[in-house]
């Protein structure tokens, strides 16, 4: 009996010849020797490493060993990342990784020119990087045939898989997935990549879809593999922050995350005026703005980079000495995924300071340290209920196939979980109803009112399953700097406007409203900074994490410097009366006639709570209840006790079958939703309550 061929033997001879000679390495990483085997014999997998983990190669050298083998033809691998600033940071090293087989990797995403999606139809790559959105595209394109295209498709490694199955934009992706195995009449082999996530295996039958034969694995050699230098300071204001990077680790490469856009440029422009080298990165600013500050950082020593998330998922910008966070992320593996940044050469360790600049941001990292301290890594969790991307699906593949019937719906779209649901047949009549689809015979074709709604530009909002809110695009003559909140340039009195953007101070000379542009010039003061965002829901774990925080929890691991200790202990004491024992209930009445319940549950349990008393027991919320991440206010009339009666009662009459839990809907948020008209109200009004 012979034993089976796994690791770096059962590679192709030429990828085993490249990875000695032109790369020097003396063998293969833990993850990427346990993926070779499964990888190559076709399985479906999920890769679980933190940044610089080796993930790319670990999917790409078995993909091209499978490539020589079997002789695979055309553009038979999708290589789908969520940025493309990650997509264009690959290219080059996928490149030479697929010359060693005489083959070639090329990028397409919305910056790829008119020009070179020619030369991609004229010489269709071997390994295609793309996002879900291009791929939507080329599928609906009236000039390319994606029957040509993508007919010798075999693999798709799905790179930072986890963020993609977190929001929409996942589930996007599983429709194009299944559209695109029936062009190429064949399962894809589906690859993820991905950070460490709290449920692997979920996330890996979410990836493969329904109804796949064959086996699929998870390969984690787990953890991060070193020890890792967490450490938490409070400094109380972002100027603060700033003198304190400014005069900590000089002489090193340091990297630091801030959660908002507004945030990165103060803290830029606060860093330059105290002389620190230091670039700006985040999504609204330029593709070339982001490219030059990244470069830049890439070879610099003595520097700063300051980023939202954009610079979390896995764009090299070079070794790092160290990584800070001003405030915190807000979920474990965002905080793995940066500290994984640091600690890639051999003698160094892997470390991130929190620098606290307000209250609220200081609890969040001391509760996500605890989770952190304890272990804990929260589970990947798709939206539920995608009634308006399964509405998509149906009228991209309709313009894909321009006639079809309903069973071709079914059966491109197979692998789409959500085409299993009941509902479908409400969508498709909706839609036909609505004249966004019509119908001559057994066949189904894009209507009036889809040409008229998503048409324009042949039909290129139907590409994104989310919508950009309006941004102006900010030139410096012909330079393009990056894009800023319209409501920026309202001026009073005339005014000429000073803005902060890429970090620097720029003052508004023009605007062209009609093009959405602002013409700028250099200027020596920054200004007026702000985009539109969303209020970020925290989950119930972390919630409850900061609630044992301020109860006294000590944070296992973490360093806290004195002012941070003399913080902690400020705010146990104001929360005293708030956070109550274990898990006991906290009822606090209100200053302006209200009672305050801290249930310490989270956001989206908080929303539900509120929608089932509203309904069970409306004279214990009175007239405008709220609600947060930590609580819910009710009328002065609510006791405990009525509390738990009323819940008690929403609970039995769940188990009866009423949706009393559903968060109460505002009736402007179904305007909101992209592609809400094109299914019907109730299920719309559901789809918002079930998320």
């Amino acid at each position: 009996m012979t034993e089976s061929v796994t690791g770096f033997d059962a590679l192709a001879a030429s990828v085993q010849h490249h990875i000695v000679n032109a790369l020097g390495w003396p063998g293969l990483r833990p993850l990427q020797e346990e993926a070779v085997a499964p990888l190559v014999a076709g399985e479906d997998a999920i890769l679980l490493a933190p940044t610089a983990g080796g993930k790319t190669e670990a999917a790409t050298f078995p993909l091209l060993t499978r490539m020589s083998t079997e002789d695979w033809r055309g553009t038979s691998v999708l290589y789908v990342c969520p940025l493309r600033a990650l997509l264009n940071n690959l290219q080059p090293r996928l490149s030479s990784y697929a010359q060693w087989l005489g083959r070639t990797a090329e990028v397409r995403h919305g910056d790829t020119t008119a020009g070179q999606r020619r030369q991609l139809q004229a010489e269709p790559p071997d390994i295609l990087l793309t996002t879900p959105e291009s791929l939507e595209a080329m599928l609906v394109s009236t000039v390319t045939s994606p029957q040509v295209m993508f007919a010798n498709l075999r693999a798709i490694v799905v790179d930072e898989v986890h963020a993609f199955a977190g929001d929409d934009r996942g589930w996007h992706l599983q429709g194009v997935l299944s559209r695109l195995e029936a062009i190429a009449g064949r399962p894809l082999q589906r690859i993820g990549l991905s950070a460490t996530v709290g449920n692997p295996h979920e996330l890996l039958r979410w990836l493969r879809g329904p109804g796949r034969d064959g086996r699929g694995t998870v390969i984690d050699p787990g953890g991060i593999g070193k020890e890792s230098e967490v450490r938490l300071d409070w400094v109380g204001t972002l100027d603060n922050a700033a003198e304190v990077i400014s005069r900590l680790h000089r002489g090193e490469k340091r990297l630091v995350f801030a959660d908002s856009r507004r945030t990165v440029e103060s803290l830029t422009l606060s860093l330059r005026d105290r002389k620190v080298e230091t670039f700006a990165s985040h999504s609204s600013l330029s593709v070339d703005e982001r490219r030059r500050s990244e470069q830049a950082f890439a070879e610099a020593q003595d520097t700063v980079i300051v980023a939202t998330s954009t610079l979390e998922l896995g764009i090299d910008v070079g070794d790092l000495d160290r990584c800070l966070q001003i405030g915190a992320p807000r979920t474990v593996a965002s905080m793995l995924q940066r500290l994984g940044r640091t600690g890639r050469r051999p003698e160094t360790s892997r470390n991130m300071l929190f620098l606290g600049t307000q209250e609220e941001e200081f609890l969040r990292a001391c509760g996500l340290l605890l989770l952190w301290s304890e272990g804990y890594v929260e589970p990947v969790q798709p939206p539920s209920t995608p009634y308006h991307v399964v509405a998509q699906q149906i009228l991209g593949l309709t313009l894909q196939r321009r006639a079809l019937t309903r069973g071709d719906l079914h059966h491109d779209l197979q692998s789409f979980a959500p085409m299993r649901s009941s509902a479908v047949d409400q969508i498709i009549d909706h839609m036909l109803t609505e004249q966004f689809l019509v119908q001559d015979g057994e066949l189904l074709f894009a209507g009036p009112t889809a040409e008229r709604r998503y048409g324009g530009m042949h039909y290129r909002d139907v590409m994104a399953v989310f919508t950009a809110p309006p941004q102006f695009t900010v030139l410096h003559g012909r330079t393009e700097i990056g894009q800023i909140d319209p409501m920026v340039l309202r001026s009073e009195h005339g005014k000429l406007l000073a803005i902060t953007l890429a970090g620097r101070g720029w003052r508004v000379m023009s605007i062209d409203w009609n093009r959405q542009r602002a013409y700028v010039e250099p200027w020596v003061h920054g200004g007026t900074v702000r985009w539109a965002g969303m209020p970020q829901l925290l989950s119930a774990p972390l919630t409850g994490a900061i609630r044992r925080v301020l109860q006294g929890q000590d944070l296992d691991g973490v360093a806290l410097t004195r002012r941070a200790r003399e913080q902690l202990a400020e705010l146990r004491d104001e929360f005293t009366v708030f956070v109550g024992v274990g898990d006991s209930d906290v009822l606090v009445p209100h200053d302006r006639g209200r009672s305050r319940w801290w249930t310490w549950a989270g956001g989206r349990e908080n929303a539900r709570t509120l929608a089932a008393l509203s309904r069970v027991a409306p004279g214990l919320v009175g007239e405008a209840p709220t609600w947060d991440n930590y609580s819910v206010t009710l009328s002065d009339e609510a006791t405990v006790p009525l509390i738990r009666a009323a819940l008690a009662e929403a609970l039995e009459r769940a188990t009866e079958g009423e949706d009393v839990f559903a968060p109460l809907i505002d009736e402007r948020t179904l305007w909101e939703v992209k592609f809400g008209d094109m299914i019907p109200a109730e299920l719309l009004r559901d789809e918002i309550a079930k998320r």
